[in-house]
């Protein structure tokens, strides 16, 4: 009895303003197989979202990106990563302010390392203003609370969900040619 290889998956860990938004976008894209809501790039272990909201532990919130690089590429989940967000706004995304919403990269190879700033230099060419995006190297990848994890599938009649992240999902599906069946 045989069974099918499972795929060998690969993983990215980036931010761009709240998690339930980047989250619920990243869902949407074919060989993407799993979205954690989390924190990381900075120093306190164990983060809560409290302490991410008082903006004492240096995180940011971000997602990690299990995916499977037989159907998505790396460079196309970095493309994406600028449409998903403003990466020129300073301290924040929209009316999320504070720098757990800065744009980041958290690489965890040379391999990611040279593919985000090549991306992030294409993606300079696109945008009047600079891009603030950070790239840094990823330390460590806090799982976010439960509740955190899937909050718009959870929530989608709660304010900011309708507001927010759902018309940003509708957009990001259009541009999608997959998602557009």
């Amino acid at each position: 009895m045989s069974h099918a290889a499972q795929p060998q998956l690969s993983s990215l860990v980036l931010g761009g303003g709240c998690f339930w938004c980047t989250e619920a976008t990243y869902e949407l894209l074919p060989g993407v197989k799993a979205v954690t809501s989390g924190y990381s790039g900075g120093k306190e272990a164990n983060p809560t979202y409290e302490q991410i909201c008082a903006q004492v532990t240096g995180h940011a919130e971000v997602i990690k990106i299990d995916y499977d690089p037989a159907v998505v590429s790396l460079e196309t989940l970095l493309d994406y990563f600028w449409s998903v967000h403003n990466p020129t706004q300073v301290g924040g995304q929209g009316n999320d302010h504070g720098p757990q919403y800065r744009s980041i990269i958290l690489y965890s190879d040379e391999t990611q390392k040279a593919a985000a700033t090549k991306s992030l230099a294409a993606a300079s060419k696109t945008f009047r203003d600079p891009i603030t995006t950070e790239i840094v190297p990823l330390v460590k990848f806090w799982p976010a609370e439960g509740y955190h994890q899937d909050y718009f599938a959870k929530n989608p009649s709660a304010g900011y969900c309708r507001y927010v992240i759902a018309p940003k999902v509708k957009k990001l599906k259009e541009q999608i040619p997959a998602l557009k069946k």
